[in-house]
């Protein structure tokens, strides 16, 4: 660890005075770091708490990966640095990022660098070690819209937390804002905006752009897995459908997402049976927002009815989804490709544009939302679904919390406690008599860091559907007997490297089924000695130790 804090004076050779900064005798790295809590703690705000962790990050990286992972291994009601570095907190600092600007945090790739993409990542420090690479265009940042080269945060947090929650190095981290312009005035006419001030580039330069980058990506980078982060919609699964077949990649606000609620909704589903007695199979979910994450998530959730033994197309009538113009239905005009899968061609009728409306007309079991809408979710919706579940199913997706369709406390109120909940930020605890309701968190941090470990370790040629799947039954299934106790749906992030390793191994496993692995020396181990080599190669920030 190095602390920069008192001043001795030498000489060199010549004669010319050098100061060499080393701590005081009196030093002690435990009080260091709880002053650097209380440096932490001490800022007004969430903003302000940000700059400074960024700042230590830059000063010392070691106390501050350390101080980072320690207080995820605390309780769920201490955690403190998670949400600053992570959402909500990171949506601020993107929205704010040209005018809290510091350093050099990451790369950005301009439209400008068409035609020499390759000869700008070459520049990159870590090339031999880089093995992650978050990449965002910052089209679509959480449900803030637009920020251009604001956007860069996003990765940089996504990243922080594949250091801390699966342990790979941070010299192996390389976080990329894609720099194409900005469709958001705003930014335009900032005098302090970072990025490019053009518009963004129509869709032929940008297919240019996008296959110069991965094809460059992948020869300065022949190690690297890239996860594709907050592009808009429509690019979003048309470079997830465009890549995945021919690069390591993955999109998590499709396929990370949509694994992590898979994985709650298989155990909320098993606490509503429960209490209700209607079979698995007879689950009906209503999707309210049908973006990239919200239809990402909806083919995720086919998984929990295949689970079951049913079909494909026996899944898909299970599955509704809801848009700003209501019910989505194969008769509507204009209707956006990505949105004829779940498209309904059973309802006949006028459109059904109150959700409440669609509610009592569905009678969904569970009711999910990626809409972006604050409080979308009213007493009246919540207590429809409360009128036809006795545990009805909620889960508020949207992120950060100032976008989240509903609160917690409002859905324990207006359901009396029964409510069986996840949203996409995180709530606390609230307590009503001497019962305490826990919120489950379907945050994405659960499954990316896993996948992306495992991924690496598998050495795999690319990420299939089934990894993905895995991860996410992976994560179901690692909830503990205290925690199946409270009727969680997540495990506690306090136990986030456990989690990490178990989906790891899953999503190993998974690769060498489909034979897409390149580490044979892993295919006839047993599992424990698997889990066993895969703790072994996280890395910890305290002894500096790492085989990434």
């Amino acid at each position: 660890m190095t602390v920069q804090v008192s001043v001795n004076v030498a000489r060199n050779a010549t004669g010319t005075k050098l100061l060499a900064k080393v701590p005081p005798p009196t030093f002690s790295h435990a009080t260091h770091r709880s002053r650097c809590l209380a440096q932490l703690r001490s800022k007004n705000n969430s903003l302000e708490k940000y700059i400074y962790l960024n700042g230590l990050k830059e000063r010392d990286p070691s106390l501050f990966y350390t101080l980072l992972y320690d207080n995820m291994r605390e309780s769920i009601t201490s955690l403190e640095m998670v949400p600053i570095l992570y959402t909500p907190t990171v949506g601020d600092a993107c929205t704010n990022y040209s005018h809290i600007w510091r350093r050099p945090e990451g790369m950005y790739i301009s439209i400008g660098d068409k035609g020499r993409i390759r000869e700008v990542l070459s520049t990159w420090p870590n090339v031999r070690e880089a093995r992650i690479a978050v990449v965002t265009d910052g089209s679509r940042i959480l449900g803030l819209g637009d920020l251009g080269a604001n956007g860069l945060p996003i990765a940089v947090g996504k990243l922080d937390l594949y250091i801390a929650g699966a342990g790979v190095r941070p010299s192996s981290a390389v976080p990329i804002c894609l720099d194409l312009g900005t469709s958001t005035e705003k930014y335009l006419n900032d005098p302090l905006y970072i990025g490019v001030r053009r518009p963004r580039p129509l869709p032929q330069e940008m297919d240019e752009f996008m296959d110069e980058f991965m094809d460059a990506m992948k020869e300065v980078f022949p190690n690297l897995l890239v996860q594709f982060e907050d592009f808009s919609t429509d690019n979003a699964f048309k470079y997830l459908s465009r890549f995945r077949q021919k690069y390591r990649c993955f999109n998590d606000d499709i396929q990370g997402t949509g694994a992590v609620v898979l994985s709650g909704f298989l155990n909320a589903a098993h606490l509503a049976s429960k209490a209700s007695g209607r079979p698995l199979t007879e689950h009906r979910i209503l999707f309210f927002g049908a973006g990239s994450a919200g239809i990402g998530v909806a083919k995720q959730l086919l998984s929990f009815f295949k689970f079951q033994g049913m079909s494909e197309a026996e899944a898909t009538k299970q599955i509704w989804t809801v848009d700003s113009k209501g019910l989505i239905t194969t008769d509507r005009p204009g209707l956006q490709e990505h949105k004829k899968f779940f498209a309904r061609a059973d309802y006949e009728g006028p459109p059904l544009t109150n959700l409440v409306d669609i509610i009592n007309y569905v009678k969904p079991t569970a009711l999910l939302g990626l809409s972006t809408l604050r409080n979308a979710f009213t007493k009246e919706v919540v207590n429809a679904m409360a009128t036809h579940n006795t545990r009805p199913i909620i889960f508020p997706l949207s992120n950060p919390v100032s976008l989240s369709e509903v609160d917690y406390e409002d859905a324990i109120n207006w359901t009396n406690g029964n409510v069986i909940f996840a949203s996409g930020s995180p709530y606390k605890p609230i307590s009503r008599g001497e019962k305490t309701f826990e919120p489950g968190q379907g945050n994405n941090m659960y499954i990316f860091p896993g996948l992306g470990l495992g991924t690496l370790l598998a050495k795999a040629s690319r990420v299939t559907d089934s990894m993905v799947e895995q991860a996410s039954a992976a994560l179901a299934s690692s909830l503990n007997k205290d925690e199946r106790t409270a009727d969680l749906v997540y495990p506690r992030l306090d136990r986030i490297r456990d989690i990490s390793a178990k989906i790891a191994l899953a999503v190993i496993r998974s690769a060498q089924n489909a034979s897409v692995d390149g580490a044979p020396q892993l295919r006839h181990v047993t599992d424990n000695t698997l889990l066993t080599h895969i703790k072994e190669q996280m890395w910890d920030p305290r002894p500096m130790k790492s085989h990434f």
